[in-house]
């Protein structure tokens, strides 16, 4: 833990924060599960010391219900099944996981007398367990595993109260981790991690949680290496910065992720993007509004009415401004006549900017070599280009052209001229780093006498993208 530190948040409790600058997937700290348990469903199918599902595993001669890979599974996770083993002996049938990974905590915590390890910020029942905020269907089905456990439950004469188990139990529903298997692709189970349970939750975090199920490979147990969660940062975080993880997924509805945070969490979100998202009405006008603008946009632009064309353009993208998302199919349709219209009349700075914008957009929906992406970069870059933004605009027909040579092969007449012009930025791009002034003032001298400098094929086959067709 020498990458983070323990801090009081205030509103939102503890927390951790950066000890020193981390950069972009590097481990802020790895943390074996205190305790973990294989899903009741998956039981047989999923080895339960590392938790990869596997064809044919082992079954425990004692209780017949622990599964492993082979023996050396079985004999590293034997410290932690023993208890276990002799409890489903007893009832015979083996409980649920919240009752198994409720008895494995309170296991541990006997093992350890209670005392945090070193590497350990908290000690387990320090965590938050919100048994007080639960509602009435939840109390109903603590009460059931409390029932469960207490008949489960087989560590000698060392009883605790139904308060103290409730706690256990309140602090799993809100910090368990989902544990996926060896693939990634399927939760398998379930466990607990103290340190990882003291990072906040952000719906845009700065720090992603990742399953490593170490290594059995080994013949003697003594070498595996255990399973652990590692942090990872996403990107720079600096020094005292606070980590954070989504709890949940970012793709679903902002209300829907409120929901999610309140009903297993009990918390309202407060980060960037819940409290600057507009309501469902705003959402609803502003669509009406676009759906609207972009027929009079339509009706303008075939009447020739270019001047119009803009004004409704800005208007629309004016309105839709913090209320839709940037990859929103109006807000994307209004950027690519905007940048179309203006392109055609020269104004090619504002139009880059709108280009860019709507390029962004489409790079978040499209395949990465998607044919109309690929189109809509190579005008883009184009557009920056007549803009004079050689460098941005080097870069983007340099990325169109290695679209185009996916989608279209290298003999289309697209990718021809689009090689063209790329061999001819290469040699402006070349003077513009060996002489910044020089290469404006030549530019500038040749826009004076043909703005677009129409001499080639390709650059009138370029000119012809911006026009309706």
């Amino acid at each position: 833990m020498e990458s983070a530190v323990l801090f009081d948040g205030e509103k939102k409790g503890r927390g951790l924060k950066a000890n020193k600058e981390l950069s972009a997937g590097e481990v802020v700290f790895a943390e074996p599960s205190y305790a973990a348990v294989v899903f009741d469903s998956l039981a047989s199918q999923v080895c339960h010391s590392c938790f990869r599902r596997q064809a044919k595993l082992h079954r425990c001669a004692q209780c017949k219900f622990a599964h492993y890979c082979d023996r050396t599974c079985q004999t590293a996770c034997w410290d932690e099944h023993k208890q276990e083993c002799g409890a489903i002996k007893k009832i015979i049938k083996a409980p649920s996981e919240n009752v198994r990974l409720a008895a494995r905590v309170l296991w541990r915590i006997h093992k350890d007398a209670g005392i945090a390890s070193d590497s350990q910020l908290v000690s387990v029942d320090e965590l938050e367990d919100h048994v007080t905020d639960l509602s009435e269907e939840d109390l109903k089905q603590l009460k059931t595993d409390v029932h469960n456990f207490l008949e489960y439950w087989s560590y000698g004469r060392k009883q605790h109260s139904t308060d103290y188990i409730s706690q256990i139990f309140g602090i799993i529903k809100c910090n368990a981790f989902t544990m996926s298997d060896q693939r990634g692709l399927q939760a398998v189970g379930v466990g607990l991690f103290p340190n990882l349970c003291l990072v906040n939750h952000d719906c845009w975090p700065n720090c992603t949680v990742i399953l490593n199920h170490g290594n059995q490979s080994a013949v003697s147990s003594s070498l595996h290496s255990q399973r652990r969660i590692e942090l990872r940062a996403l990107g720079k975080i600096r020094a005292g910065e606070e980590l954070t993880v989504s709890y949940v997924d970012f793709l679903n509805l902002s209300a829907e992720r409120q929901m999610q945070l309140r009903e297993r969490y009990y918390f309202e979100c407060t980060c960037e993007h819940c409290s600057n998202k507009p309501s469902a009405d705003k959402v609803k006008e502003v669509n009406a509004y676009s759906k609207e603008c972009l027929e009079k946009i339509e009706k303008s632009r075939v009447e020739g009415n270019y001047n119009e064309v803009v004004k409704l353009c800005r208007e629309c993208l004016e309105k839709q401004e913090n209320v839709l998302a940037d990859t929103h199919l109006h807000k994307l349709r209004v950027l690519s006549v905007a940048s179309e219209v203006l392109s055609y009349v020269h104004s090619f700075t504002e139009a880059a900017d709108y280009a860019r914008r709507m390029v962004e957009g489409y790079m978040k929906l499209y395949h990465p070599n998607n044919a109309q992406l690929g189109m809509a970069i190579m005008r883009t870059g184009v557009t920056h280009w007549h803009a004079g933004q050689i460098e941005a605009g080097h870069a983007m027909i340099c990325k169109a052209y290695g679209i185009l040579l996916v989608t279209h092969g290298p003999n289309h007449s697209i990718t021809r001229d689009l090689e063209s012009i790329r061999m001819q930025t290469e040699m402006e791009l070349k003077l513009f780093e060996q002489n910044e002034q020089v290469y404006h003032s030549m530019r500038d001298a040749a826009l004076k006498k043909q703005p677009l400098a129409s001499s080639s094929s390709a650059d009138e086959n370029i000119k012809g993208l911006f026009c309706k067709k």
